[in-house]
């Protein structure tokens, strides 16, 4: 059963690089979801509230997220400029982006944790097989952590080319999913904006994504 849920993404009026500072105009401008709720638990996790903003250009779709925390979970002493295979298994901002509203099982993957380490994945889902394909984007990312605040924010900016679409067209709509994993091992949690079979424990859902909107403005 398809999710109702829909996100506007605005139009940024030129392209930037992301800094992982989200108090630019043009994050305090956009439409932010917010989201608390464990995705495989009946359980309302306010302490790690996540907040989600896009906005686009022709060439780029742009994503910022705001993390709350209680206490952080990274692999410790990688470099960041690596991808990380298995980053799910720490603290992480996920967007799963299917740019074919009409193939949601193709889609694709980034993640981003808070010490700015990062992983792309394009994945093809067919009857419950996943197929990861080896893939690089070249999408760009940063991070922020403000322990005081007990935030850490993260900013992607994703090149749909390499996605498949030449440039993005507001007649058109994606379909998205944002999701987090934070915690330690034994106290895992799993956010999802759009909410999922719990049966399947799993983000890999696409017939539950959400709808990307694209405004022109």
């Amino acid at each position: 059963m398809e999710t109702d849920e829909n996100v506007w993404s605005s139009r940024a009026g030129a392209d930037f690089i992301p800094d992982g500072n989200l108090d630019k105009q043009i994050w305090t401008s956009a439409q932010q979801i917010r989201f608390e709720r464990d995705a495989f638990q009946d359980l309302a996790c306010p302490e790690i509230e996540t907040s989600v903003a896009t906005v686009w250009t022709p060439r780029f779709l742009y994503l910022a997220y705001w993390c709350k925390f209680v206490n952080l979970r990274t692999f410790e002493g990688e470099n960041p400029a690596e991808e990380r295979w298995g980053l799910w298994h720490c603290d992480v901002a996920e967007a799963f982006v299917a740019p074919s509203a009409d193939a949601a099982s193709h889609y694709f993957e980034f993640e981003v944790a808070p010490n700015n380490q990062w992983l792309d994945l394009e994945i093809v889902l067919n009857e419950s097989n996943l197929s990861i394909k080896n893939w690089n984007s070249g999408f760009l990312h940063a991070t922020q952590v403000d322990k005081a605040l007990r935030m850490w924010t993260a900013e992607m900016r994703i090149p749909v080319q390499i996605m498949g679409v030449n440039e993005i067209d507001p007649g058109f709509h994606w379909r998205i999913n944002f999701c987090r994993c934070d915690g330690p091992v034994d106290q895992r949690r799993f956010l999802s904006w759009c909410s999922l079979n719990a049966d399947h424990h799993s983000f890999h859902q696409p017939t539950r994504f959400g709808r990307l909107r694209f405004a022109d403005f």
